[in-house]
């Protein structure tokens, strides 16, 4: 066998949080991915920066990028050459997914291979729909049956008679497009036609929509509401729970698309509180960190740390930033002995601490203008201050230290710019819907959005986001949203990342319908 090896990996059913360990383990790995259209994209954040990724098309009915054949001829030519390649499957690879053809196309070429099975949507789906497919006191077994057979049968495989008459739950996948002949199929086997039935389409993700009807009425349920695959569709007595199971559209920001802007490597919390509180979040970063125009006047800045009094900090990218220079120039936090640390925030605080430093003053109110009302004169008048800080910011602090008597050494430690491949994701975002939601932690995050705005949308990019809420992180912020002309609507108590989530989440109101029909 060659040295090459194909990973046949479950994506699961749409929700990232269902890929399997082994599954995200494997795309670690991986040299090319080729997922398919039910695939969530957002597993491939999972792969290297490096790895291949191609895209092998859609599902069911519609048209293909790459046939099965080619999928199959692709895998073993790639893992003959001696690659890594994992093939995202919707669901289970085994699970009506064509798993079995591809891993004889690797038999038969004697390349090594391993199965990574996934969450089913045959099981995950209808539970995200608050459906349990099994209960001990409405049904004991599971029929799952593929709606959209092999093309150019002769004959159906499926023994319509024996699902009809067995009494367990039947779960449909991939049947929305033959729905109405497989219900019809059903009925004419013996099924009664009052039996309870629901379509849930995108289950398991922020787009889920559940319609509900009985056997005999469903398929019209679905014509009307036009649903369009990835559809799964549950039979049986089970559906009649959803009332008392509900449980994921009623998350409070079920459905709605927020639009995150801090930078790609800081957007992670904001993101995950969001979406667990049940938001479509997309993230496009308005600004990236990039280096100062000179590190001459931080790099003399440390060289006379000693001189200093006071050490104020007022970000966590400030932090980070001025112990990555402390780093390069052969100095550590022994070298701050003798001056103190104010920090603008908690979070800033938080960042020190884990770099087993404590603040020394953090003031009450979460912004420059706050320091100095936590600072007695004395400890002003006459005192050196060093401010690492981004280029740009606003020029109160120090202007305030200053006016007091303090002598400041303002130094630029980073930049911000709008990063280019963020115009092509607001652009998409954009085209697929309005967003709901935007979400600024920054001046700069809003200054710099409005200007991927005018280069995404440069004919009515106000006008998509006209009825979007906006929730700033603080004050200055919301001043900053307010002078462009933007509406602001949500603005934390504290200015932090978890509080300006939970407020988003507090004032997100009720469930989005998910169901329609009935």
């Amino acid at each position: 066998m060659g040295s090459g090896i194909v990973y046949l990996v479950g994506a699961g059913p749409g929700d990232p949080g269902c890929l399997t360990l082994r599954g995200r383990e494997c795309l670690s790995r991986a040299d090319l991915v080729v997922y398919d259209y039910l695939a969530n994209p957002e597993l491939l954040r999972f792969a290297p920066e490096g790895a291949e990724r191609v895209f092998a098309g859609k599902h069911g009915a519609g048209p293909h990028l790459l046939e099965q054949e080619q999928i199959n001829a692709l895998l073993v030519s790639e893992a003959a050459a001696g690659r890594t390649v994992v093939r995202l499957k919707g669901g289970d690879p085994f699970v009506f997914g064509r798993g079995g053809e591809e891993v004889e196309a690797l038999v038969a070429a004697g390349l090594r291979f391993e199965i990574v099975p996934g969450v089913t949507s045959a099981l995950a789906v209808p539970a995200f729909a608050g459906i349990p497919v099994t209960h001990r006191d409405w049904v004991s077994g599971l029929t799952v049956l593929t709606g959209h057979e092999a093309p150019g049968k002769r004959t159906s495989r499926v023994r319509w008679e024996h699902v009809a008459k067995a009494g367990n739950t039947i779960v449909l996948l991939m049947g929305v497009t033959q729905l109405r002949a497989n219900l019809a199929a059903l009925l004419d086997a013996g099924l009664d036609p009052a039996t309870p039935a629901a379509a849930i389409r995108w289950g398991s993700t922020p787009r889920q929509c559940v319609v509900r009807g009985t056997a005999a009425t469903l398929a019209a349920v679905v014509e009307a509401g036009r649903l369009r695959p990835p559809v799964t569709v549950v039979v049986g007595e089970v559906v009649r729970l959803r009332d008392a199971m509900v449980w994921l559209e009623r998350r409070p920001l079920f459905g709605r698309r927020v639009l995150v802007t801090r930078t790609r490597q800081q957007a992670g919390i904001l993101s995950a509180a969001l979406a667990e509180a049940g938001a479509k979040v997309i993230e496009c970063p308005a600004i990236r960190l990039v280096e100062p125009p000179s590190w001459d006047p931080v790099d003399a800045a440390l060289a006379r740390l000693e001189t200093y009094d006071w050490l104020v900090l007022t970000s966590v990218n400030g932090v980070d930033r001025f112990f990555a220079r402390l780093d390069v120039s052969g100095r550590d936090v022994r070298a701050l002995h003798r001056m103190r640390i104010a920090a603008i925030g908690p979070e800033t605080a938080r960042a020190l601490a884990r770099r087993h430093l404590r603040a020394d003053v953090v003031p009450a109110e979460f912004r420059a203008e706050g320091l100095l009302a936590s600072l007695d004169g004395d400890d002003v008048r006459g005192r050196r201050f060093l401010l690492p800080r981004a280029a740009g910011a606003r020029a109160i602090l120090p202007d305030t230290l200053r006016a007091a008597g303090g002598e400041v050494d303002e130094v630029i430690t980073y930049a911000t710019s709008m990063p280019e491949d963020s115009v092509a994701l607001l652009r998409d975002a954009l085209e697929t819907g309005p967003p709901d939601v935007l979400t600024f932690t920054s001046s700069s995050t809003v200054t710099s959005f409005l200007a991927l705005l005018d280069r995404a949308a440069p004919q009515d990019g106000r006008a998509r986001i006209a009825e979007a809420r906006v929730a700033c992180i603080g004050p200055i912020t919301a001043a900053t949203a307010k002078d462009h002309g933007l509406r602001v609507d949500v603005v934390p108590e504290t200015y932090t990342i978890p509080a300006l989530a939970a407020a988003l989440v507090a004032s997100g109101g009720g469930p989005r319908p998910g169901e329609e029909g009935g």
